[in-house]
């Protein structure tokens, strides 16, 4: 019985202990306080054509005078309840440095207080001011280049340049930033051992604070089979004086070249140079170096015969 007594005492007191705790946590919440909170911030609607081109405090601290019960309420719903700040707003009637607006925050009083709770009395904002940097935004239209590295299995090769579609991006994005760009490119990609075309959709990169239409490009690499094909090129003498003769022993070289399939009949002895330069004629050699010039990176001379030539001056 006595321990029956006992428990029944305990339970009596520590009723009585919660409802003393929560009488004095009511009287608490019911008295002013002086305290800080801290309450996020969005920027929105630059004036026209402007953007914002720093970041400035994603949050602010607010000195306030308030209830227990409002602190409280707010403080469980503060995340919820961004402050807005109207960019437009805010920097009207306020003279800029090189587009820089300092705002000082207790100007922004009234604009907080019609967003916060009017049980809640601010005193003081945090920081005393705000700086806000507005650039012109600009858009242009910029090169896309392709930033790859394309090898291919052997006698493969490119059939026509690297091709983008579309090769140009329009960019926007404040005016001292386009301004620096003349191109742009796309994303890395690495192809290995091609013996097909290949087609690609490619991200296109950009800096930070701008935008480009369209952010994507089509890549292309055409890829055909190469073959080789032999040409009896006639070998010209560069720097001759007109003042002596010249003559060659043989007066022309076979020239192998490897060409793409779909060039073998086009390609002729026009579209390869074979030359001699006279100022490397001298008494200590009988021969002079035969140098090859091609009119198209896509033909790749396999060998030259023979590679130099000698030769016979005759005053005229």
């Amino acid at each position: 019985m006595d321990h029956i007594k006992n428990d029944k005492r305990v339970v009596i007191f520590l009723v009585c202990l919660l409802i003393a705790t929560g009488l004095w946590f009511l009287n608490a919440l019911g008295k002013d306080y002086s305290t800080t909170i801290s309450y996020p911030v969005k920027y929105i609607n630059p004036p026209n054509r402007q953007f914002l081109a720093n970041t400035p405090p994603s949050k602010l601290e607010l000195k306030v005078d308030a209830g227990g019960f409002t602190l409280l309420r707010h403080k469980l719903s503060l995340s919820f309840s961004p402050i807005v700040l109207n960019l437009n707003n805010i920097t009207k009637n306020i003279e800029s440095q090189n587009g820089t607006y300092t705002i000082q925050s207790y100007t922004l009083l009234r604009r907080i207080e019609s967003q916060v709770s009017n049980e809640i009395k601010i005193l003081e904002v945090l920081p005393d001011h705000i700086p806000i940097v507005l650039d012109s935004l600009k858009t242009k239209t910029v090169q896309i280049k392709a930033n790859v590295n394309v090898s291919f299995k052997s006698q493969f090769n490119l059939k026509s340049p690297v091709k983008l579609d579309p090769g140009t991006v329009k960019i926007t994005g404040p005016s001292g930033i386009v301004d620096t760009i003349s191109s742009l490119s796309t994303e890395m990609k690495t192809f290995n051992e091609l013996d097909e075309t290949v087609e690609k959709n490619l991200d296109i990169l950009h800096p930070e604070h701008t935008s480009i239409s369209p952010n994507k490009t089509l890549l292309k690499i055409e890829v055909e089979k190469y073959t080789e094909k032999l040409l009896h090129i006639p070998i010209l003498i560069k720097n001759k004086p007109d003042s002596v003769n010249v003559k060659l022993f043989p007066s022309e070289v076979n020239v192998t070249c490897l060409v793409g399939l779909s060039e073998f009949e086009e390609l002729t002895s026009n579209d390869i140079n074979a030359f001699v330069d006279y100022n490397e004629s001298s008494g200590n050699t009988n021969n002079l170096n035969v140098i090859i010039e091609k009119r198209s990176s896509y033909i790749q001379v396999v060998r030259t015969s023979p590679d130099a030539v000698e030769y016979l001056i005759e005053k005229n």
